[in-house]
């Protein structure tokens, strides 16, 4: 008697928390996904430490919005195109699967090229202003005494981009976006693997998209605490960047 009695709320139980798991995967993989930010290369805009909140539905659907990216077609659907200055998460094209974030710099057929340092798109040279800003910028272990700027895209769209004052990239070849291809970079311009890396990173195509980054939901420096040390996180919160819109 008391087996029949457990055996519903054995399988009532595991009839919830299937369907609670069906639910998580679809919103994350059709609405909103959280990542965690590992790496320097979008300094000042985007710091180690910080977690953020990614649209997926902004780029519309591909395997790529899907855990483990299964291969279940090389369409994208429902497809919106990412503008010019977007924050974008994207499967890198050397494995499609390590997660990437950059900034869209170059859309398809456009021409990306770096004269004396400065940044040239369509052999229009970028505007850009300095800023007043003087915190150090890392580069891994490493801290950069950098010149911060606020470049605005062809399109109007500004944001931050920083360079190494001891030495910056200077002269590149021309970068010829292709079609269904974009060209993508971190906003710490000398610490970051991005598009220019053509053997490593490279054009990311279309379907590589995963979403579009929205907001900071929080941060914490790792520096000066961890999770795992959750006595000391209140020396490590960054208040000021949570919900901070992107």
């Amino acid at each position: 008697m008391k087996k029949n009695k457990i055996l519903p709320i054995i399988t009532d139980n595991i009839k919830t928390l299937a369907g609670a798991l069906i639910i998580a995967i679809l919103i994350r993989s059709l609405i909103i996904q959280p990542f965690y930010i590992p790496s320097s290369s979008m300094e000042p805009t985007l710091l180690v430490g910080d977690r953020i909140f990614v649209t997926k539905y902004t780029y519309g659907y591909s395997k790529h919005s899907f855990p483990f990216s299964p291969n279940f077609s090389n369409n994208r659907f429902l497809s919106q195109n990412p503008i010019q200055g977007d924050l974008v998460v994207f499967k890198t094209p050397a494995d499609n699967r390590t997660d990437y974030i950059k900034r869209l710099i170059g859309l398809p057929g456009d021409e990306i090229q770096f004269i004396k340092g400065e940044l040239f798109i369509n052999g229009k040279k970028i505007l850009r202003k300095k800023t007043k800003i003087s915190t150090p910028i890392k580069c891994g272990n490493f801290n950069f005494d950098t010149n911060t700027f606020i470049e605005t895209l062809p399109n109007g769209v500004s944001h931050l981009a920083s360079y190494n004052k001891a030495g910056t990239l200077q002269n590149t070849k021309k970068y010829k976006v292709p079609s269904n291809h974009y060209f993508l970079m971190g906003d710490n311009r000398d610490c970051s693997k991005d598009s220019r890396f053509l053997d490593e990173v490279g054009y990311v195509i279309n379907l590589n998209l995963v979403g579009k980054a929205k907001i900071i939901f929080f941060s914490n420096d790792t520096n000066k605490s961890s999770l795992l040390k959750f006595w000391n996180l209140n020396k490590s919160f960054r208040l000021e960047r949570l919900f901070k819109i992107l």
